[in-house]
């Protein structure tokens, strides 16, 4: 419990701080670009993929710590398709400009992605 709460204690402030920045920013900009996803549904997907996935980590690192690179590995690969699901809908979009928004997307994605990497890291590394 004490590993869920150790990463709750950056996860959060570390998860709000980057909301707020992002949807501020889109906000600014939403006068010249119609965005297709907000931001509070981008941030939804990252912390509830980033989360469950750590908690999957600490699960296995207490169980089988030989297996919890393996188990970032193949839980990486499916939020990656997670990822490509929730896009789906942008995909088949008839959007004409896919930078501002493929943007708004996957720079959260990969921040969370090495937030959450640092801290498995930290994880194996204490092991």
């Amino acid at each position: 419990m004490s590993k869920t709460l150790d990463f709750l204690k950056y996860f959060i402030p570390f998860s709000i701080i980057l909301f707020g920045f992002q949807y501020y920013i889109m906000d600014s900009l939403s006068e010249k670009y119609n965005f297709f996803y907000e931001a509070w549904s981008i941030y939804l997907f990252n912390i509830a993929a980033t989360f469950v996935v750590y908690l999957l980590l600490i699960y296995i690192h207490k169980n089988v710590p030989t297996y919890t690179g393996f188990t970032f590995l193949g839980a990486s690969f499916f939020r990656m398709m997670a990822a490509i699901i929730f896009l789906i809908p942008f995909i088949k979009s008839d959007i004409k400009d896919h930078i501002i928004d493929v943007s708004t997307f996957f720079i959260p994605y990969f921040l969370f992605l090495l937030f959450e990497t640092y801290f498995t890291i930290r994880l194996i590394n204490k092991g």
